[in-house]
C-alpha cells in the first residue's frame, strides 16, 4: 500500500534525476561550433563649414535712479519705454536697409525688472542704494548668407545696440551632415572587415547585424561675441571666423565569415574599437 510518505519519497528521487539528467545534457548543448562571424566597431566624422548664422542683442532704457523709499516715477517709465521703442524701430530699419528680410528678425518681448544702484556718498561716507527700472528688448537676427555677417554687426553697431551676445552657426540641412556622418561609420566598417577577413584567409558573408552605437551627434557652434556698444564699435565681424561643425557617428556591425579557415576554425573575430 502506498503511504503519502512513499509518494513524496518517489517524487524526490525524481525530481533529483531530472536536475542530474539536465547537468549532464548541458555541457554538451555548450560544446556545439558557434557560427563563425567577424565584429567590427568604427567611428568617423564629417566637419562641415556653417551655412547659417543667428546674431543675438539687446537694447535696454533705463529710469532715473532713486532712494528705495521713493516709487518709480510713472512718467519716467514712459518715456523710457518710448525711447526704447523708438531705438527698436531704428535697429529693425537698418537691418532692412540691407537687405534682411523681415521675417528673419525676430524682436523679442518686453522686459521690465528692477536695479540696484549705488548712489553718492552722505556725510558720513556711506554709499545708499539706489533703485531704477530697467526695460529690455531683445532681438535675433538669422543669416543663411554668411557673408553678410559683418554687415549686419555693423548696422547693429549703428543702430546702438547695448549688448551683443553672441553669434550662433548652424546649418540648413542637419539630416544631410548627420547622414553623411553616418554613411562614412559604415564605409569604414566594410574597409576594416575586409581587410580583416583577407589577413585571415577567409571571406565575409552576409552581414548579421547592425548597430549604430552612437548616433550621429549635431551641436551647433555658439561663437561668444559678448561685448558693450563702446567695445563692439572697435571690432569688425569681419574678424571673426566660423569655423567648422563636427558630427560624429559610430557603428558595430557583425558578419557572417565563409572559407576554408573559417570552417576549420569556428568562432568569431573580434576587433576592438579604434578612432581614425
Amino acid at each position: 500500500m502506498n503511504t503519502p510518505s512513499n509518494y513524496l519519497q518517489r517524487l524526490r528521487y525524481s525530481m533529483l534525476g531530472g536536475a542530474l539528467l539536465a547537468l549532464l545534457v548541458a555541457p554538451s548543448a555548450q560544446a556545439a561550433p558557434a557560427h563563425p562571424s567577424l565584429h567590427v566597431q568604427a567611428q568617423s566624422w564629417v566637419e562641415v563649414e556653417p551655412d547659417k548664422a543667428t546674431l543675438s542683442a539687446r537694447l535696454w532704457e533705463n529710469t532715473p535712479a532713486v532712494s528705495n523709499l521713493e516709487d518709480t516715477d510713472k512718467d519716467a517709465l514712459s518715456a523710457a519705454r518710448e525711447q526704447l521703442e523708438n531705438r527698436a524701430s531704428e535697429l529693425i530699419k537698418a537691418m532692412e536697409d540691407i537687405g534682411i528680410e523681415q521675417r528673419a528678425i525676430n524682436a523679442g518681448s518686453l522686459n521690465v525688472y528692477p536695479e540696484h544702484v549705488a548712489g553718492p556718498r552722505n556725510d558720513d561716507g556711506e554709499r545708499e542704494t539706489l533703485t531704477r527700472t530697467r526695460l529690455e528688448r531683445p532681438f535675433s537676427v538669422e543669416l543663411t548668407n554668411i557673408d553678410q555677417l559683418g554687415e549686419v554687426f555693423d548696422a547693429m553697431i549703428s543702430a546702438g545696440v547695448n549688448t551683443l551676445d553672441g553669434v550662433q552657426f548652424d546649418l540648413q540641412d542637419r539630416d544631410a551632415a548627420t547622414d553623411e556622418a553616418l554613411t562614412k561609420a559604415l564605409e569604414k566598417a566594410r574597409h576594416k572587415a575586409d581587410l580583416m577577413a583577407s589577413t585571415l584567409g577567409v571571406s565575409i558573408g552576409q552581414v548579421q547585424r547592425i548597430e549604430e552605437t552612437q548616433s550621429p551627434i549635431f551641436q551647433p557652434r555658439m561663437m561668444a561675441v559678448r561685448a558693450e556698444s563702446d567695445a563692439m564699435s572697435s571690432g569688425s565681424a569681419s574678424d571673426y571666423r566660423p569655423g567648422t561643425i563636427r558630427i560624429d557617428a559610430e557603428v558595430n556591425v557583425e558578419w557572417a565569415l565563409k572559407g576554408q579557415d573559417a570552417q576549420d576554425h569556428p568562432g568569431s573575430v573580434e576587433e576592438e574599437q579604434e578612432q581614425q
